[in-house]
C-alpha cells in the first residue's frame, strides 16, 4: 500500500481553523516551553478528515467483514446499542458515585439479571465479570467453590480443549489447578473419546468455548 502521510500532504500556509483575536489579555508562556520551530503539518480540515477516513477504510472491521473466530473476538452490536451505551448517564457513570444517583443504571442491570436467569434457568447469575477472561476466572472460582462446599477436595484438574483461548489455562493456573489438554478431532471439535477418558473424580470442570476459536459449535 502506497499512501501519502499527513506530512506529505502538508502545504505551506494551509490551516484547519483560524481562531479570532482573544477578547482578554494574552498570557505569556513560560520561556522553557517555547520553541523556535514546531514542524506540524499544514493542512486544511477537509484534508485531515479525508486522509484519516481513507486510512480507516484499510482496517478490517466487524462492520464490513466477517470474523470467523469464537468468543474472544469483536462482535457486531446493533448501532442503537452503541448509541445508548454512549449516553452520558451510562458513559459518565463512576463506580464510586452515591447509590441514589445511579438508580436508573441499577434498574437496567437488575432487569437484565432477571431476564438472564429466566432464559438460562439458573437460580442466580452475576453481572460482575467485566470481560471474557474475567468471566472465565469467575466461572473457575464458582466451580471450585461448588466442590469445596460439597467437601470434595479430590478435584484438582481442569479439562481444556487444545483449541481454547490462552486465557482458559491461565485462569485455571491462577486457581492452582492442573490443566489437562483435550485434543481436537479431524473436524476441529473436541475429541469425545479423549474427553471420556479424561473424565474422572479428579476433574473440577470443563472449559468449553461455544463457538470455539475455529468458529465451530
Amino acid at each position: 500500500m502506497t499512501e501519502a502521510t499527513i506530512y506529505e500532504l502538508s502545504s505551506p500556509g494551509r490551516t484547519g481553523v483560524t481562531f479570532p483575536e482573544p477578547d482578554v489579555p494574552r498570557a505569556k508562556l513560560p520561556t522553557g516551553l517555547l520553541r523556535k520551530e514546531l514542524p506540524l503539518p499544514e493542512v486544511a480540515e477537509v484534508d485531515v478528515v479525508r486522509h484519516f477516513v481513507k486510512l480507516s477504510k484499510y482496517n478490517y472491521s466487524v462492520d464490513d467483514g466477517f470474523y470467523p473466530l469464537g468468543s474472544c473476538t469483536m462482535k457486531y452490536n446493533p448501532k442503537i446499542n452503541e448509541d445508548l451505551a454512549r449516553l452520558p448517564g451510562f458513559a459518565h457513570t463512576h463506580p464510586l458515585q452515591p447509590v441514589e444517583t445511579v438508580q436508573g443504571n441499577l434498574y437496567l442491570m437488575y432487569t437484565l439479571q432477571e431476564w438472564l436467569k429466566e432464559i438460562s434457568g439458573f437460580p442466580a447469575i452475576t453481572l460482575q465479570p467485566a470481560a471474557g477472561a474475567h468471566g472465565e476466572l469467575t466461572g473457575v472460582l464458582i466451580m471450585r467453590a461448588y466442590h469445596k462446599d460439597r467437601g470434595d477436595a479430590r478435584r484438582t484438574k481442569m479439562l481444556i480443549p487444545d483449541s481454547a483461548h490462552g486465557t482458559n489455562p491461565a485462569s485455571s493456573a491462577m486457581n492452582n489447578l492442573e490443566i489437562v489438554q483435550i485434543p481436537s478431532d479431524a473436524r476441529g471439535n473436541v475429541d469425545r473419546a479423549a474427553l471420556r477418558t479424561a473424565c474422572d473424580e479428579s476433574v473440577v470442570g470443563l472449559m468449553l468455548t461455544n463457538p470455539n476459536t475455529l468458529a465451530l459449535r
